[in-house]
């Protein structure tokens, strides 16, 4: 079975710009098409003192606060290190997550923790989490994610936040970040070797080359099997949310033969290369009329009258209010190899998702 190298959000309902439910039919929004690679439930296999997540074949641990306390960016990579050496739960391949790694975790329908229900873990922090990806646009700073509600933003390397640790080298679902150097916590370059960054052990799906194709009726990405429109700027101005899913609509009106939607945010979030910005896209990629952040289709469930956007300039993953028009709009397509033949989304082989832990 086709991956797809993007995960489904986990949503399941439709809100309006007011944060009421509505129905999802014809609505446009992520629950409505409900794209993206993902799992028959049991997601989770609990072994122990460590969770293999089916879905990805990460391995985490099942504490996700083994530190207890915050720590900084540079104390949290030697905390892994002392791990390894230690050999933790019987295990020496520990290391700090990526960002995409780190993302896999989130379910989009929850909040406090945004983690899939019935999850198998404990100590779960309300708040923020180290990732081992150094943020391009400003290398003192390194990319984190919020449990909250699922944000992710980066945060200075000398401040200090959890950690998460990982094992594992997954089911090639979630694509590499496209970081190659690493950096100390000032933000300088350094030999990657031994240091545990993400521009270091480069886990996850390699990206095809190229992995961009223009064709007549977009770009296809090679990677995830998704059409964009090559114009990345579907109207002249910032739209409200509302607005923003019906410009799309409207694009298919004028073309019965279409599929354009408002994509999804992890849809978004896959076009990423954390080794740019301004935009963080793909060195060579072949878009034009670039804007500074785009809406998705994905409503926040922290607070439904906000949905989730891309900040294209730095690479990350917020929110908006729903009523104010001040983000941009970009229209993506499923292509016919990107589907499962018997539905709408798209997993790993399950005979791939037996990783041992032993």
């Amino acid at each position: 079975m086709t991956s797809c190298h993007y995960l489904h959000t986990g949503q399941r309902s439709c809100h309006a710009d007011d944060g009421r439910q509505v129905p999802c039919e014809g609505s446009g929004q992520d629950a409505s098409f409900g794209v993206g690679a993902s799992c028959p439930e049991p997601r989770f296999d609990l072994r122990g003192d460590q969770v293999m997540d089916r879905l990805t074949g990460l391995i985490w641990c099942r504490s996700a606060s083994l530190a207890e306390f915050p720590l900084t960016w540079q104390e949290s990579l030697d905390f892994v290190a002392t791990m390894n050496r230690e050999q933790r739960f019987g295990q020496r391949d520990w290391r700090m997550p990526n960002r995409r790694e780190l993302r896999s975790l989130l379910s989009l329908q929850t909040k406090l923790p945004a983690l899939p229900e019935r999850h198998p873990f404990i100590n779960v922090f309300n708040g923020w989490y180290w990732t081992a990806t150094t943020a391009a646009i400003s290398p003192a700073h390194a990319w984190y994610v919020a449990f909250d509600g699922g944000r992710m933003f980066y945060g200075g390397k000398d401040q200090s936040f959890m950690l998460w640790p990982v094992r594992g080298d997954g089911l090639n679902v979630i694509p590499r970040t496209g970081q190659s150097l690493c950096f100390d916590a000032a933000g300088k370059v350094i030999p990657c070797a031994g240091s545990g960054q993400d521009g270091e052990v480069r886990y996850g799906a390699p990206w095809p080359d190229p992995r961009f194709a223009i064709l007549a009726a977009g770009v296809l990405d090679h990677l995830t099997g998704l059409l964009w429109r090559r114009r990345a700027n579907l109207t002249a101005q910032p739209l409200v949310w509302r607005e923003a899913l019906l410009a799309v609509t409207a694009l298919n009106r004028e073309d019965a033969a279409s599929a354009w939607r408002l994509p999804t945010i992890n849809e978004l979030e896959a076009l990423v290369d954390c080794a740019s910005h301004s935009p963080a896209l793909p060195s060579g990629h072949p878009f034009t009329d670039l804007q500074e952040v785009y809406w998705s289709s994905t409503t926040s469930l922290f607070e439904p009258d906000w949905a989730w956007a891309l900040y294209l300039e730095k690479g990350a993953t917020g929110v908006g209010q729903k009523r104010f028009a001040q983000f941009s709009v970009w229209a993506v397509a499923s292509t016919a190899g990107l589907l499962a033949s018997a539905g709408k989304s798209c997993s790993p082989s399950a005979s791939n998702s037996q990783d041992a832990i032993g």
